[in-house]
């Protein structure tokens, strides 16, 4: 016969930790009917009398988790980073080379659009006048750039990209790139999936396009390579 474990002793929350709880829950609640609302009738139509009928309660409610409709915007932005910056760290996360990687850059962002229409227009767009993110939240979108300049440095330090090439000019063009197959995917065939349609089918020819530019030539055989520092001398 199998031992059989003795049940073990659940602790009950104290009144602090289901505060706590209740309070994520609510702050959870009012940000997916926020992205609900602003994917059925657009990023900048966010309603706070609406998100509150939703909610059944009041806007002065809503007032004591967002203190203003800037600050619920920032919540959404934030929420936005997070969850692009998954996707894309794990496409970087399971690709091999750097090509490879901003193959499955380009992909992970389009999927993230494609999942999350809202969040999308939110995060990569300025839809909403007036809404600056706060610096909380700008810094967890920075260091999302960050690892790709790190991503390009290390790249370059294994001779994939050229040695005279301008990280900062591969990260700009990359991420112009991406922006607009992204956004031409999403305007123009939403529900198609991603590899395919007119613009989603155009991710290899891109990344061919940037290789023919920034892959280092190769030499000759026989030739000393770049990294070669060998001195070469003359035939006497």
């Amino acid at each position: 016969m199998q031992d059989i474990e003795p049940p073990r002793e659940v602790r009950p929350l104290s009144p602090t930790e289901r505060r706590q709880r209740n309070r994520q829950e609510m702050l959870d609640a009012i940000l997916l009917n926020a992205r609900a609302i602003m994917r059925e009738e657009g990023v900048a139509a966010l309603n706070l009398r609406e998100l509150a009928r939703r909610l059944r309660f009041t806007v002065q409610a809503l007032y004591k988790y967002y203190p203003s409709k800037m600050a619920l915007y920032d919540a959404l932005f934030r929420e936005g980073t997070r969850l692009s910056a998954a996707h894309w760290n794990s496409a970087m996360a399971n690709a091999d080379s750097f090509w490879d990687k901003l193959e499955a850059g380009l992909e992970a962002i389009m999927r993230f659009a494609h999942e999350y229409p809202e969040l999308n227009e939110l995060t990569f767009s300025r839809p909403v006048p007036g809404f600056v993110p706060s610096e909380e939240s700008m810094g967890e979108s920075m260091a999302m750039l960050q690892g790709f300049d790190q991503t390009i440095q290390q790249a370059i330090a294994r001779g994939e990209l050229r040695l005279d090439v301008s990280p900062t000019e591969v990260r700009d063009l990359y991420l112009a790139m991406l922006d607009g197959l992204t956004r031409q995917h999403m305007a123009n065939e939403p529900d198609t999936p991603i590899g395919s349609g007119r613009y989603g089918s155009l991710i290899p020819a891109a990344i061919a396009l940037f290789r023919s530019a920034w892959k280092p030539e190769q030499p000759p055989p026989g030739a000393p390579g770049p990294h070669d520092r060998r001195s070469v001398k003359p035939h006497e």
